[in-house]
This record gives structure tokens, C-alpha cells and sequence, in this order.
């Protein structure tokens, strides 16, 4: 067996596995594939977020009475180096943030939480008890205060407050400089002449829309969950559809945890105090509307007194180092899927070579070096094997032709040259396979680090994260795979011989919609597969083309 069975093997198994995909649409069932394109579309009206109803203990909810009007909110716009952040006074929601490092294709800050007709995604908490309580359907007072963070400060906070059947609700909000997380305090005054015991709910809504997704490859976007007992979990929004999402209802005193939503590139979480026992909850609230959430009780509050819950609101880029420093797991929503375990030292690595050379694309070619260097011995083991290969083809071809018609006494006498001539068939083959899950895994590193958004290259790559715009990477992929093929040892069959001589062609239109990062990976790999190739054949001292004469 040599690379270009193994390739062909590939190659059908990606068929059957989009054979079987066109079956699961055909059915009325969830591709496996390009799950972006089957999202649910955004309706053309935002959802009535006044209207939602509160978490609560029991199954009963809390909606508007029916024929009040809906109250209306002003938005107060708050500004940090880091954020731009719109809080709605109906309910004290963040309703709008923009990242201002993070810049979009057309080169605006990316914003994160919207509510409008395109997509809603925020951040919302309140109270819940026996009585309605101030929630997220409650107008709060804005307290006096600066709304933009003051050449010298170092933090902004920003305070509302609502009464509703004798409690008080202060929600205070405070932006860092510099970060992208929110310390939040909630501070509950007892003006009752009756002992409370609050729940203090905080969640994420948003719809299932996925934001800037590519329709060659998926990455997740939905709930994601974490607590030390059950560690990371992702929560897909056909199982919240179905009533069958699977997630840790309870995070027990002194234990870790967290629940957040999770897109490509970015993610928001709530962080509470690990103290105290904790409840967690997913549910679907509307059409195409989901929350998740984490709820925690005050305890009681005799009349008269207060109590208070601080917690943190992370809503930023997956940017690895910035999680790792933020809580216990967060790291995790940079999904790199069955292949962490790989692919975490390969970023690490990457990270190293980056602030070394000061350039992400020069830090690919460099990983990418390494790589070939650490599995040289098994490449070259793999290339002697296949250059033996390709040395014995005119002897199979004679042998396919001596005993034509006659499968079993071919196979014989292919096996019977093979210990001849002591060659492995599958030497050039099992090399090759050890190598590809640190291939995967870096394909994963290079799609889901936030990092190669908007870093250039040279030249005409201004951002490793997009497609190459002048196709000139693509195209040098499929010249570097040609020089490959022909390289390697020609198959005995005619159709499979053209069948190798396309693939460059139809892997080249494929990358054409890749990030210009991962195919810069593949253009270095192949050239420096090809460097190795020649290398080891003058290395062996055989030429290309010297043919072993048939034993008598």
C-alpha cells in the first residue's frame, strides 16, 4: 500500500460519508455537515423580550398581565477602552456590546450582544421568589454617574435600581480597563415587615443563529456549561428543541462552575461566587430563542436588612490565555474537539514561535517545520518504502499480466516478490497514518484560534482567518500535490492512475474557501514533503527510474 491508496481510501470515505449525509436531509433528519445552513432563520421582528418569563423554582412563569402595555427601557450607552455597551433600563439588561479590538471584514468593532432583527443575544438577571420580585421585566432607575471611562481610571461602575412589593434591587455594574470581564453586584434590601428569600437568577439568551460561519466547515455555537464534577459540556439547540439537553442541574458549595454561550471565535459566561450551592438551566423560551442560566439564593433577609451577591460577566474573544486566567474551564470553550490533547501544546508551540517572530504566519511555517523535522524519521521510512514501491511496478505490471484473470494466483505471486525482496506493502502507508492526528489537530489549532483573525502574512494576506483573496496559496497547493503524485509510484490501474492525477485540481477548488492560515499550512507541508522526498532518494543513492530485474 502506498500514499496514493491511502489518499484513495480517503477519499471514499468522505464520499460514503456525504452519501450518508444527503440521506440524513432526504430523511428529515440533522446533516452531518454544514449544520450553519440549517439553522433556524432569525425572525424578521426581534422577540418581545419584555414579555419572556422569569426562571423561577416552580414550573409556573411569570409573564406580563395580559393587556398591559409593554414598558419601554432607555438604552445608556457605556464606553471603556476594551467595550461599547448598551444597558436597557427595562429589566437593567446588556443588550449591546462591541468589542472594540475585535474588527469585522469591513473593519468595525464585532458586536457580540444585539437585540434588533438580525439576531438577539444578552445578558439579563433578576430577582425571583413567591411574589414578583424586580426582574428583567422591571424598569430601573439609572443612579448619577460618568458613562465613559476617564483617561486615568481604572474602572467605571454603573448603578440602577428597582422596588417591586417592598424589596429593593441595586444592580451595579463595573467595566475594567483592559478586559473584557464585568464584575456585577446585586444588593437586596429588605423594606418588608416580612423575612425573604430571594433567588438571584443571571442567564444568556440568544437565538441559533451562527454569525460569520463558512459554509465548507461547522464549529459549534450554542450553550456550553462547566462544573468540576461533570467538567466541560456543550448543549446543541435541537436537543433543547427535543427536551433532551444533558447538562449539570447543580454546582455543589466550594466546587468550580460556570454556563455560557459559545460561537466561533468568541463567547460570553457567568461566573458566581463558588461558595454556594448553585442551580443551572437551559430552555428553550421562544421560537428560535433559548436561554441558559445559573440561579443563587440570598438565604433569608429579615425586614429592614440587606444582603448582597457579586458575580462576573465574561463576554470577549476565545483567546486562550485570557480564559485560562478568568476561571476554572473557560479555557474549554476553545473547542478543539477529541484532539485537545494534541492540539493544546501544538498552540502553545505556536503561541511561542509567535511572539518570537512577531508574526502568526511566520509562526505556521515555523510549527510547520518542526513538525516535519520531529516526524522526519517515520516520513523517511515512509518515502524509502514507497520509492521501493515504485522501483517493483514494472515487475506487478508483468505479474498482473502473467496471471490475468486469475486474482488469487496474482495476489500469491505479488506476496511471494514482496518477501523477496523484503518489502513491506503497507510500509509507505502506516508512517503516514500515525501523522494524521497531529495533522487534525492542527487544522483544528489554526480554525478555532481567534488570534489569526485580521493577522497578516506578507503581501496580499492581510488576514490568516479569510480565504486567500487572489487564490495564490490554492493554486500553489495544487502544483506542490501534482509534483507529489508524480513523484510517487504510478498505480498499475489506468482510472485510478487519473484519478490521482485530479486530486490536486479538486483539493485546490476545495481550499479556494479555507482560512488562508490553514492552507498556508498545507502549501509549507507538501513543499517541504516534496525537499524530504528528493533527499531521501539521494540519500539512498538509487535513481528515480532504475528498475530491480526479475530473479530467475
Amino acid at each position: 500500500m502506498n500514499i496514493k491508496r491511502t489518499i484513495l481510501w480517503v477519499v471514499l470515505a468522505v464520499s460514503l460519508l456525504m452519501l450518508h449525509d444527503n440521506w440524513q436531509r432526504s430523511n428529515g433528519l440533522p446533516p452531518l455537515f454544514f449544520q450553519g445552513s440549517a439553522t433556524q432563520t432569525v425572525p424578521n421582528t426581534a422577540p418581545n423580550l419584555s414579555t419572556l418569563p422569569a426562571p423561577v423554582a416552580s414550573a409556573q412563569n411569570h409573564a406580563a398581565p395580559a393587556g398591559t402595555a409593554a414598558l419601554q427601557g432607555d438604552r445608556i450607552t457605556i464606553v471603556t477602552d476594551t467595550v461599547r455597551a448598551q444597558i436597557d433600563t427595562l429589566g437593567g439588561s446588556l443588550v449591546r456590546l462591541e468589542l472594540l479590538h475585535q474588527l469585522d471584514k469591513q473593519g468595525q468593532p464585532v458586536v457580540l450582544f444585539q437585540r434588533n432583527s438580525a439576531q438577539t443575544y444578552l445578558a439579563r438577571s433578576g430577582l425571583v421568589d413567591t411574589a414578583e420580585l424586580p426582574n428583567h421585566n422591571t424598569l430601573f432607575q439609572v443612579q448619577p454617574g460618568t458613562r465613559e471611562l476617564i483617561p486615568g481610571s481604572d474602572s467605571l461602575e454603573f448603578h440602577l435600581e428597582a422596588e417591586k412589593n417592598n424589596l429593593k434591587l441595586i444592580k451595579t455594574y463595573v467595566f475594567k480597563r483592559g478586559s473584557y470581564l464585568i464584575d456585577t453586584r446585586f444588593q437586596v434590601l429588605n423594606q418588608g415587615k416580612q423575612t425573604v428569600t430571594p433567588t438571584l437568577y443571571l442567564e444568556l439568551v440568544r437565538d441559533s443563529s451562527k454569525i460569520d460561519e463558512s459554509s465548507f466547515y461547522s464549529t459549534f455555537t450554542g450553550p456550553v456549561t462547566y462544573t468540576d464534577k461533570e467538567k466541560f459540556g456543550k448543549i446543541e439547540f435541537k436537543d433543547i428543541d427535543k427536551g433532551k439537553a444533558h447538562y449539570p442541574h447543580e454546582i455543589a458549595p466550594g466546587e468550580p462552575g460556570w454556563v455560557g454561550m459559545a460561537q466561533h471565535y468568541f463567547a460570553s459566561a457567568w461566573l458566581t461566587d463558588p461558595q454556594q450551592k448553585r442551580n443551572i438551566y437551559v430552555e428553550k423560551i421562544a421560537d428560535n430563542l433559548y436561554r441558559a442560566g445559573i440561579k443563587q439564593t440570598f438565604g433569608e433577609i429579615a425586614p429592614g436588612n440587606s444582603k448582597t451577591l457579586d458575580a462576573r460577566l465574561f463576554v470577549g474573544p476565545q483567546e486562550e490565555h485570557l480564559l485560562e486566567a478568568t476561571a476554572p474551564g473557560l479555557e474549554l470553550v476553545k473547542d478543539y474537539g477529541w484532539l485537545t490533547v494534541i492540539a493544546k501544546p501544538l498552540f502553545w508551540l505556536l503561541a511561542k514561535l509567535q511572539a518570537i517572530l512577531g508574526n502568526w504566519g511566520w509562526a505556521i511555517v515555523a510549527l510547520t517545520v518542526l513538525i516535519k523535522l520531529v516526524f522526519f524519521p517515520l516520513s523517511a521510512a515512509s518515502y524509502r518504502s514507497m520509492a521501493r514501491m515504485k522501483e517493483m511496478q514494472p515487475r506487478i505490471v508483468a505479474l498482473r499480466e502473467r496471471h490475468k484473470g486469475d486474482s488469487q494466483k496474482t495476489n500469491q505471486a505479488m506476496m511471494e516478490l514482496y518477501r523477496a525482496e523484503k518489502i513491506n506493502p503497507v510500509g509507505g502507508c502506516f508512517p503516514v497514518l500515525i501523522q494524521i492526528p497531529v495533522f487534525i489537530a492542527l487544522y483544528w489549532v489554526l480554525l478555532a484560534s481567534v488570534e489569526m483573525r485580521n493577522a497578516p502574512w506578507i503581501g496580499w494576506i492581510h488576514d490568516l482567518s479569510s480565504p486567500d483573496p487572489y487564490y495564490v496559496l490554492p493554486v500553489l497547493m495544487a502544483v506542490s500535490m501534482f509534483i507529489q503524485t508524480k513523484l510517487n509510484p504510478t498505480p498499475p490501474d489506468p482510472i485510478q492512475a487519473k484519478i490521482m492525477l485530479f486530486m490536486p485540481l479538486v483539493f485546490s477548488v476545495m481550499f479556494f474557501f479555507f482560512p488562508a492560515g490553514l492552507v498556508l499550512y498545507w502549501v509549507v507541508n507538501n513543499i517541504l514533503s516534496i525537499a524530504q522526498q528528493w533527499q531521501i532518494s539521494r540519500m539512498s543513492g538509487q535513481p528515480k527510474n532504475k528498475i530491480i530485474p526479475q530473479k530467475k
